[in-house]
């Protein structure tokens, strides 16, 4: 004989609450005292409860989906912050829609206008073409919680690392191991490569601070952040002159195509030349030598943008847009001595 199903006033009854705030807790509505979560989460474990999510999202018009839209699946970064997503949403009950969206204004703009709307519940959006001004004329009302650097006081949440502050701290590591001819790989003239302003703006800072001259001939600009970009970067600052005797990389991808640039003309990494990057992706963990690198919380990037959608999706709230900056940690590794 089936056993019946376990609802909402079965846990309520357990826990000593009233429906209402088990309802709470079950659709992440963030006003919940700790204790009361607390006590409702144990008796939902213990009565084994699962929620209807197909009974509850069509009382609620809603359809149980999100959206991600990330510029790149294959840069490992994009990819394995997706994996979080997806990890954090499921903890909620929601699935996760991926869109690639090229790093194309026509692609986000169509994405951010909802032309997916009646699929999902909310978005969580990393641009790079558009603008705070185009976002700011959306007429889509589907919550949505922006990732990345391109739009900062901008309509909706922002979760954020301070891309400044990280380059700086990478930058003055090289400079504290003894390295005078720091260079940069990553820098961008297109208008919309914000990640590339504020990552150049670190690593100048770091300079400064370090007592350091800026030399122009020691930034290589690049088209994309691919392995590709950094192995003809690094090899432009090898044909240019002296070579330098560190480089700060605006990415991990950037830094391994330097690094076999390196190996390829006799370097010795770091004897020679060390070498950091940025992102802390797993291919950097395994290279020889390992890569030292600043480390986003990716983890943490995803289960704040999920927590802040499902709130914005529960109260369908319209109170002012925060940022919302998570933490990062440098990872001295082998290729600067680490």
């Amino acid at each position: 004989m089936e056993k019946p199903r376990v609802g909402l006033k079965d846990v309520a009854r357990l826990a000593g609450v009233s429906v209402k705030t088990v309802s709470n807790v079950v659709n992440g509505y963030v006003h919940v005292t700790p204790a009361t979560r607390s006590r409702v989460e144990a008796a939902i474990k213990e009565l084994n409860y699962r929620p209807n999510l197909s009974a509850r999202n069509l009382r609620q018009g809603r359809t149980g989906i999100i959206a991600l839209a990330v510029p790149e699946l294959d840069i490992p970064y994009f990819a394995e912050l997706a994996r979080f997503v997806v990890s954090a949403a499921e903890e909620r009950g929601l699935t996760v829609l991926i869109d690639q969206t090229g790093a194309s204004r026509e692609r986000e703009q169509l994405v951010a206008e909802g032309f997916r709307a009646h699929l999902i519940d909310g978005l969580i959006f990393s641009p790079l073409a558009l603008t705070p001004e185009d976002l700011a004329a959306r007429v889509d009302d589907t919550p949505m919680v922006l990732l990345g650097e391109r739009v900062y006081d901008g309509p909706a949440d922002h979760v954020v690392v301070d891309n400044v502050a990280a380059a700086k701290e990478a930058t003055l590591h090289l400079a504290a191991t003894g390295r005078r001819r720091i260079a940069a790989i990553g820098a961008q003239d297109d208008v919309a490569a914000e990640t590339s302003r504020l990552r150049l703006a670190g690593y100048a800072e770091a300079l400064a601070e370090a007592g350091l001259p800026a030399d122009d001939r020691l930034v290589q600009h690049v088209d994309t952040y691919h392995r590709a970009d950094g192995a003809r970067a690094m090899a432009r600052l090898l044909d240019s002159g002296p070579a330098p005797d560190a480089v700060f990389c605006f990415n991990d991808l950037l830094a391994l195509g330097a690094l076999r640039t390196l190996l390829e003309r006799g370097h010795d990494v770091p004897g020679d030349v060390a070498l950091a990057g940025f992102d802390d992706i797993e291919d950097g963990r395994y290279a020889t030598p390992t890569l030292t690198t600043i480390s986003p919380d990716k983890q943490a990037i995803a289960r704040q943008a999920v927590d802040q959608l499902a709130a914005r999706m529960a109260k369908g709230s319209q109170a002012e847009a925060r940022e919302i900056r998570v933490p990062y940690e440098l990872m001295i590794r082998e290729s600067t001595g680490g």
